[in-house]
């Protein structure tokens, strides 16, 4: 027998009115609940050492990166229920955002197996950013995300444009392959929602897609994001796309990193993937 269990965060936007509905459509299924940051990667640990071969994170991107960094590369099954503010790695999978449809993905079982991002050994599964990104997420406050939602990361953004920007160095096997203000590391297509930012991604193509962008003022942060709406951000000239197992990025100052759209240290960064070590419970 299949054993399961869900880790759901409480603090996700909508998680206590789904919580009782959870409860029947999972009947006899263990449901833990998080206490707060960093308990869903300790309670996705436990499970794994107590023997759950399928472990669900129920909640947004932060809820799953946190359970997917307890699960590392165990022999077990991810499973999601979006729920939060944003889940772009369920956008990403094609998993449906209706509550009841979501758990029957999650009961048909069928696998897939994709690769597992690292950024100085933290793992992720959608993106990670250094620079702009990264320090938008810094100064975005919990009680604004609450309430606004994804709202609040552009009125943020608004007021990390005009800052200086650092400067970022891309290195590849001990070459500098492009320089820039900020850098964008996908291991699937979207980034923040429903932009396909690295529209030549893919979960098992064992390979990182990457995106150095060399402006951040107003206009260049628009027009990256018209680039990114209609799949055109490639081809811009001063944003520099490539693909690349290894990479480590550089900076002249201490610059924060963003995993998965939660902060997770800062530059010198040493990203690196594993082909094909992760299994997520996926519409077949």
């Amino acid at each position: 027998m299949n054993r399961t269990c869900i880790i759901i965060n409480p603090a996700a936007r909508g998680a206590k009115s789904r919580l009782a509905r959870l409860e029947k459509i999972a009947r006899g299924v263990v449901i833990k609940t998080t206490l707060g940051p960093g308990d869903a990667e300790a309670q996705a640990e436990r499970a794994v050492e107590q023997g759950y071969q399928t472990i669900v994170a129920a909640g947004g991107d932060g809820t799953v990166n946190e359970v997917v960094n307890g699960i590392g590369t165990a022999p077990v099954s991810l499973g999601i229920l979006p729920m939060g503010t944003v889940n772009v790695f369920a956008m990403e999978l094609g998993l449906p955002f209706n509550l009841d449809r979501a758990w029957r993905v999650i009961a048909a079982r069928h696998v897939r197996q994709i690769d597992l991002a690292s950024a100085n050994g933290h793992f992720f599964v959608q993106m990670a950013g250094i620079g702009f990104d990264a320090q938008v997420v810094k100064e975005n406050s919990r009680a604004t995300k609450q309430v606004l939602g994804p709202l609040s990361y552009l009125l943020t953004a608004t007021k990390v444009a005009v800052a200086k920007p650092p400067r970022l160095r891309v290195v590849c096997h001990g070459k500098t392959v492009a320089e820039g203000s900020f850098v964008l590391v996908g291991n699937g297509r979207f980034y923040g929602g429903p932009f396909s930012l690295f529209n030549e991604a893919s979960l098992q193509d064992g390979l990182l897609d990457v995106c150095v962008f060399r402006g951040t003022d107003y206009l260049s942060i628009i027009r990256y994001m018209r680039g990114a709406l209609f799949g055109s951000l490639s081809r811009f000239s001063d944003v520099h796309y490539f693909k690349a197992k290894n990479l480590v990025v550089e900076s002249d100052r201490e610059v924060p990193l963003e995993v998965d759209g939660e902060l997770s240290g800062h530059s010198p960064v040493k990203f690196a993937i594993k082909p094909g070590r992760l299994r997520v419970l996926a519409p077949g």
